[in-house]
């Protein structure tokens, strides 16, 4: 092995003191150790150092527990149990399981010195002889940046002291290669484990590998090496569901999500709070919060467990954000009658989801009763205010609501100015914007793109088009904002609307060549300026040429839809195009995510 990094030569020394002799009894020695945790009081810890001042006169027996009682003790005191072994007869052999207990005492213990301090006992001790369970811990305690000495372990140290790993030593280093991203590395050491008959693999071996799969957004080589580890005969643990049901829902797979949790069920796996909490938070991300509605039921009246504050937060927001705002309400007067206390996130979600369908006086009113609560407000609570007073045309209120936030304390962000900006700008008050905007770059918070996009739109509106396009120029010279398709058609539709069809033009080919495609609304800007059918189509069918032409084929696609919405019948070219880019394609795909949900759901 490599050597040990530098570290204090007083926690390691290289010559034992000479101490007195004391004779204590293994059992009160025993007793006494079991007797002192992490909190002790200093008195009892002065006892316990006292006793270790003399290591060599306890009992072979009692040095483990007292070893580790003072490594669980609070630091710096728990380095001295480094030192107190270390502190023992060079040519003594310490007891085994002092070394693995002090092993075993990191965290929280520093994991810096895990390493040396095992190269240093085994230079200051030859007779000591390190088991599995040694190395075992000293993975454990390598951070995933040690990699190439976990591997050294594994290939050298092991088996030149006649050990052969088990799946604890694989499980370990495969955790720490896909904590890397070095995925295709972890899969190798899997099938290296596999090898060894000898070897039966745990679900820790492939925890950290399906977790990595689905943290990519790769379900399918997920689904693979879930089926891979059925054929093993290795049955999936509740940490492994867990992991399943959590990826899955975050790359919208709710219904495979769904399988999963009927599959735990039958395995005789009894969800737990991480579990309900994961499928809630996942099926209202994705748009279904009755379905999750229905899993707190299931949750609270099937399994006796109640949901916390994170839970009922996903199904508030999965309600707001679906529309329907009175179901929002109607959770969270169940969640206080069941007696959970609403904190500032639960507080910021209810406000803001008010605020957003207008219910202003209903966020007032939250507003009033989380200060009650001693719940302080943050920026983002006052943020919802602002856009909700602006959005219900109170401009006075949404002015008052920001000079209470700066008179509270909160230096306003980016996404504050940007809500500001926006509310002015849809109001009409485009000078007042333009002293929000020099007052924000003069306080060096970078515009957003939500920002340029609502100056650029205030400028356009008051037929400034010359200074929105001067904005816009200055924004794609930056490399922190990119323009989006809204920026792009609030262009369109100033140009159009002061007859600069071909300025227009230009721009729109600057934009499919900054990979930014467009979308129906760009479609509608532009067709309500042509208004003879055969310039019509003949703008489309371009579009979807030079779509094609640069290989976006679903975006070709859904100007071709566009067409046949307006009722405007594409030439054969257009139709060929379309159909050998975006059909063959799709219908491949499609039946490549049938056979893996076919297996999913087996």
């Amino acid at each position: 092995m490599s050597g040990p990094a530098a570290v204090p030569s007083e926690l390691f020394p290289s010559r034992t003191p000479s101490s007195p002799h004391y004779s204590l009894g293994d059992n009160t020695v025993t007793l006494l150790s079991r007797s002192l945790r992490p909190s002790s009081s200093s008195s009892d810890l002065s006892s316990l150092l006292s006793l270790l001042s003399h290591p060599n006169s306890l009992p072979p027996s009692s040095l483990p527990p007292l070893l580790s009682s003072l490594a669980r003790s609070p630091l710096p005191h728990s380095l001295l149990s480094l030192r107190v072994f270390l502190s023992l007869p060079s040519g003594s052999s310490p007891p085994l399981p002092s070394f693995n207990a002090l092993l075993s005492s990191f965290p929280p213990l520093p994991l810096s010195l895990a390493l040396p301090f095992f190269l240093s006992s085994l230079r200051r001790f030859p007779a000591l002889r390190p088991d599995l369970l040694s190395f075992n811990l000293l993975l454990k305690s390598l951070s995933p940046f040690s990699i190439h000495t976990s591997l050294h372990i594994l290939h050298y140290e092991i088996p030149c002291r006649r050990l052969k790993p088990d799946a604890y030593t694989y499980s370990t280093i495969i955790s720490n290669l896909s904590a890397l991203g070095r995925t295709p590395d972890a899969l190798s050491l899997l099938r290296e484990m596999l090898l060894d008959p000898s070897i039966t693999p745990t679900p820790a071996v492939f925890n950290p590998l399906l977790r990595s799969y689905l943290r990519s957004g790769n379900t399918r080589a997920a689904s693979k090496l879930y089926t891979f580890m059925l054929s093993k005969g290795c049955k999936p643990s509740l940490p492994t569901y867990n992991t399943l049901v959590h990826g899955l829902l975050m790359n919208g797979c709710a219904n495979a999500a769904l399988v999963m949790l009927r599959r735990m069920n039958s395995d005789g796996l009894a969800p737990g709070p991480t579990t309900f909490g994961s499928i809630a938070h996942g099926l209202a991300t994705l748009g279904r919060p009755f379905d999750a509605l229905k899993v707190l039921d299931q949750m609270r009246n099937s399994h006796g467990i109640q949901p916390n504050e994170f839970v009922y937060c996903a199904i508030i927001n999965g309600f707001f954000k679906s529309g329907e705002p009175d179901q929002a309400i109607n959770v969270w007067e169940e969640m206080v009658s069941n007696g959970t206390r609403p904190n500032m996130v639960l507080y910021s979600a209810l406000i803001d989801g008010l605020a957003r369908h207008g219910k202003m006086e209903q966020a007032e009113a939250s507003f009033h009763k989380m200060i009650i609560d001693n719940c302080s407000p943050n920026i983002m609570t006052y943020s919802s205010f602002i856009k909700g007073h602006f959005k219900a045309g109170n401009i006075q209120r949404a002015l008052d609501m920001w000079q209470e936030m700066v008179d509270s304390g909160f230096v306003p962000n980016n996404i504050c100015y940007s809500i500001l900006i926006k509310g002015l700008c849809d109001r009409g008050r485009l000078k007042d914007c333009m002293m929000v905007w020099k007052n924000m770059l003069a306080k060096g918070c970078v515009p957003d793109v939500i920002a340029y996009s609502s100056m650029i739109k205030g400028l356009c509106d008051v037929g400034l088009v010359d200074g929105g396009l001067k904005l816009f120029y200055d924004m794609a010279a930056r490399h922190d904002v990119v323009p989006d398709v809204v920026t792009y058609n609030i262009l369109f539709d100033g140009l159009l609307k002061v007859g600069e069809v071909a300025r227009a033009m230009d721009l729109l080919v600057k934009m499919l060549d900054q990979a930014c495609d467009p979308d129906p609304c760009t479609c509608n800007i532009f067709l309500k300026k042509l208004t003879e059918e055969e310039k019509k189509r003949e703008f489309l069918e371009g579009l979807i040429g030079r779509l094609c032409k640069r290989g976006r084929f679903v975006s070709s696609g859904m100007v071709l839809e566009v067409m046949l919405e307006k009722f405007i019948v594409p030439g054969r070219p257009v139709w060929e195009m379309v159909v050998k880019g975006v059909f063959r394609r799709r219908r491949i795909w499609r039946s490549i995510d049938n056979c893996w949900w076919t297996i999913w759901g087996s």
